[in-house]
């Protein structure tokens, strides 16, 4: 019998964003590695600009073991595997990078691990004995990793050399049973079901060469190490205060130091800082205030809150912040206002700024979640 004749054993999925150079070679490695496995290959991709997804379904007519998932509107690496592992009816599930980075020929000792009902979850470590951690791109990225890797294992009491590693395979109801309690926020979907499992895993650890990145874009920029953080924030704290809010909420926090600082500069360069200032400078101070604090919310909270749905380059940032400062426009109107009352009826200037503060940010997160990094 054969492979495409026996009954569909497992599923890789392959997070992607920018690499349609990289589908032809690794689906030709899968098929190398797998040999008369029942396999196939979801491709979940973020809406590439480079034709991504295009590129696996020209591969797809004549290889119906690949298909695509085209994702509109959201982006995410975790979940992106989440979206992926469901969506196949393969008993048993993979994930892995199709940057070349994870070598497909460890999926058949991946395979074996989990066939034997001896283990939970296979994967593979950089750490390893045995392994190597050279593809990653600096010594500094590489510390990054053991650090993170040493805060993880505290964090799920899982002593694994590499439980940041994003190459990992296990069988698909486990995680199904799972999927509504993970978080599906940041990178290390792996640190994610560890943690959300009722009783500690079985778990074989694989030793892995790291290779160096073939094409493609990688998912992990500048913002992973703020990204695990808040997977953290999110395993511990999100079921009290959703993760977003928190962090919408922190921006907000650091920018209430800015629009204070601006505005004591502001009163300071009139002669007026503590007394004798005219209500109408405090009114401009005021609007300056909120005017650069309401820029850098709008920059920290596009690559950081809404990372996975980050606006990029020029015309995209323009645009946002246009549509950021429209939909707080009424936010800074009664911030103003508000601030202004109370000056009027005596009340010192910091007190009044910080209560139109609280009074906008209200309406601020409500309608920005919606309007500039949602959708209409």
């Amino acid at each position: 019998m054969s492979a495409s004749d026996t009954p569909l054993e497992l599923a890789v999925v392959l997070p992607t964003y920018n690499e349609r150079g990289n589908i032809a070679p690794m689906v030709a490695r899968l098929d190398a590695a797998l040999g008369d496995t029942a396999w196939e290959a979801i491709f979940v991709d973020d809406d590439s600009a480079d034709g991504t997804a295009d590129e696996v379904r020209e591969i797809a007519r004549t290889d119906p073991r690949v298909r695509v998932i085209q994702r509109i509107g959201r982006r995410g690496l975790a979940s992106a595997a989440i979206e992926g592992m469901c969506a196949t009816a393969a008993p048993i599930v993979a994930v892995m990078d199709a940057d070349h980075q994870h070598d497909p020929a460890l999926l058949p000792q991946m395979l074996a691990a989990i066939r034997s009902g001896d283990y939970d979850l296979a994967y593979a470590s950089r750490f390893a004995k045995g392994a190597s951690a050279a593809g990653l791109s600096s010594e500094a990225r590489e510390k990054g990793s053991r650090i993170a890797n040493a805060v993880a294992r505290k964090v799920t009491g899982v002593e694994l050399t590499d439980p940041m590693s994003g190459y990992f395979m296990l069988r698909a109801d486990a995680l199904r049973k799972d999927a509504h309690r993970l978080s599906g926020v940041g990178f290390k979907i792996l640190l994610d079901i560890l943690a959300t499992a009722e009783r500690p895993m079985r778990v074989k650890e694989l030793p892995l060469q790291f290779a160096a990145r073939a094409q493609g874009e990688s998912k992990l920029d500048r913002t992973v190490v703020f990204e695990f953080l808040v997977g953290l924030y999110d395993k511990w704290l999100g079921r009290f205060i959703p993760t977003r809010f928190a962090l919408f909420g922190t921006i907000g926090a650091a920018g209430v130091i800015v629009h204070m600082a601006v505005l004591s500069a502001f009163l300071a360069a009139t002669g007026n800082a503590f007394a004798g200032y005219s209500f109408t400078e405090f009114e401009i101070g005021q609007t300056l205030a909120a005017l650069v604090a309401m820029t850098f919310n709008f920059v920290l909270n596009n690559a950081l809150t809404y990372a996975d749905q980050r606006l990029r380059g020029f015309g995209a940032l323009a645009k946002g912040w246009l549509r950021f400062a429209l939909t707080c426009s009424v936010g800074l109107l009664a911030n103003v206002g508000v601030a202004a009352v109370l000056v009027r009826f005596g009340m010192h200037a910091y007190p009044a700024a910080l209560a139109g503060i609280v009074i906008g940010s209200v309406w601020n997160y409500a309608l920005s979640s919606r309007f500039v990094w949602g959708k209409y």
